[in-house]
C-alpha cells in the first residue's frame, strides 16, 4: 500500500511506487488523456516516471502522486506539486493527468487546490504556477478557477517537439 501524501474531502494522494507502473500505464499509454503531450508514453517511459518520482521525493518530497478516489479506491489520475526550471527560472508547479472517464467531476480543481494549500502552508512558497497549452481549455479553466493568471508564456521541448505554454501563476 502506497504512503499517503495528503487527503481532501474526495481524494487520496498517494506517493507512486513501483507496485504502480500498471495504474500509471493504463494512464499515459491513452491518448486521449495524453493529447496535450502529443504522445503517448512507451513501457520504457512509464518506468522512467516511476524513476524520475522515486528521486524527486527523495530530494524534494515532492513529485506526481497517484489520485484515489476515496470512496471507491479507484485510481483517477495523478496529480503533482514539483520544482520546475522554466524560462530560466526556478519555480514549484502544479500540475495533473486525470484518466478520462473522471474529468469535469472537479477532481483536478480539487487535487491542485490541495497542493496549493500545502505549497502555500507547508513549503511557505509565496507562488506556484501551472504549465498549461493554449488549447487545453480545462486546465485553463482549472488554473482561472484556483484565481491563477496567466504571467508569460514558453516553449518547451517534448520528445522533439517544440510546444508553447502559458505560464500561469498563483499567489500566497
Amino acid at each position: 500500500m502506497n504512503k499517503i501524501f495528503l487527503k481532501t474531502d474526495r481524494l487520496v494522494l498517494k506517493y507512486i511506487s513501483q507496485n504502480d507502473y500498471e495504474k500509471l500505464k493504463n494512464i499515459l499509454q491513452d491518448s486521449d488523456v495524453m493529447y496535450a503531450w502529443e504522445y503517448q508514453f512507451t513501457d520504457e517511459d512509464v518506468q522512467n516516471w516511476i524513476e524520475k518520482n522515486l528521486t524527486l521525493y527523495r530530494k524534494y518530497n515532492l513529485g506526481y502522486f497517484i489520485i484515489e478516489e476515496k470512496l471507491s479506491g479507484d485510481t483517477i489520475g495523478q496529480a503533482a506539486l514539483s520544482p520546475a526550471n522554466v524560462n530560466n527560472q526556478e519555480y514549484y508547479e502544479i500540475s495533473y493527468i486525470l484518466k478520462k472517464q473522471f474529468w469535469h467531476n472537479g477532481y483536478a480543481l480539487e487535487a491542485a487546490k490541495s497542493l496549493a494549500k500545502y505549497a502555500f502552508d507547508k513549503l511557505n512558497l509565496q507562488e506556484i504556477i501551472l504549465e498549461i497549452r493554449p488549447e487545453n481549455t480545462a486546465s485553463r479553466k482549472v488554473a482561472e478557477r484556483l484565481n491563477a493568471h496567466i504571467t508569460g508564456s514558453f516553449t518547451k521541448n517534448v520528445k522533439g517537439k517544440e510546444m508553447y505554454h502559458l505560464i500561469y501563476t498563483l499567489h500566497k
